[in-house]
């Protein structure tokens, strides 16, 4: 099916929606939320990011792909240390807004940060490009709103101007993988969504301080499966 680019922004475009609309609630409402309640909220939301993990990595068709991809994408991910490189942008983005001493742009870095630099909005969008499928991004929309008004209710309005980075960030993610869609055969489809679904399955367990899994350094394992079920085949 070829996704037309609209139809692959419209993850993207919810989820900046929900980033602008909890940012402005949470201005309105200030620290009227009780902590029990906000935890609650996100363990439901952690519980639903495990159920669409399991969904999606049940569309696998050969459990062998999955598998070998994620362990060599795992180790190349390990070696190139994504996860401990996004984690030096972020510090080093936080560090610059904190000498700005703008409450402002701290809140918007802070937010950007939260929302942007993790494997959840890059999987989201690579599944809207691909895939033609929101669904990682419909409940990251639900956790970044539902964050946004505990976040705007103490650091201000600033946190709803994150959604524009956010949604350039995406955006551009979700266009660029659009372009390989036409490309991709049903068997690659499946394969993708089998690797995918174990890294939301992942996400939701650091959602609920289960298990620590650096999910960014997983990452590459799209790229095997690309490269395994979509490249190789036609070469051989």
């Amino acid at each position: 099916m070829d996704i037309s680019w609209s139809y692959a922004l419209l993850g993207t475009a919810v989820n900046g929606a929900a980033i602008v609309t909890g940012g402005v609630l949470g201005a309105l409402l200030g620290n009227r939320i009780p902590e029990r309640i906000k935890q609650r909220v996100l363990q439901g939301i952690a519980l639903s990011v495990l159920l669409i993990g399991i969904k999606m990595a049940l569309e696998t068709q050969n459990m062998l792909v999955v598998v070998f991809s994620l362990v060599i994408g795992g180790i190349v991910g390990e070696l190139l240390g994504i996860d401990a490189w996004l984690r030096r942008v972020g510090d080093w983005l936080e560090l610059r807004a904190s000498q700005s001493g703008s409450g402002v742009a701290q809140s918007f870095v802070f937010a950007t940060l939260l929302y942007g630099v993790g494997s959840m909005a890059v999987m989201g969008a690579l599944e809207s490009g691909l895939l033609g499928q929101h669904q990682i991004l419909y409940v990251k929309a639900i956790l970044d709103g539902t964050t946004s008004v505990a976040l705007a209710a103490s650091m201000g309005i600033g946190v709803s101007l994150s959604a524009v980075p956010v949604v350039l960030y995406q955006g551009s993610i979700a266009l660029a993988a659009g372009s390989l869609q036409p490309f991709l055969g049903a068997n690659v489809v499946g394969e993708l969504s089998g690797v995918g679904g174990l890294l939301i399955l992942a996400v939701g367990l650091n959602m609920l301080e289960l298990q620590e899994i650096k999910v960014a350094n997983f990452l590459p394992a799209f790229v095997v499966v690309l490269v395994w079920v979509g490249i190789l085949p036609t070469l051989l």
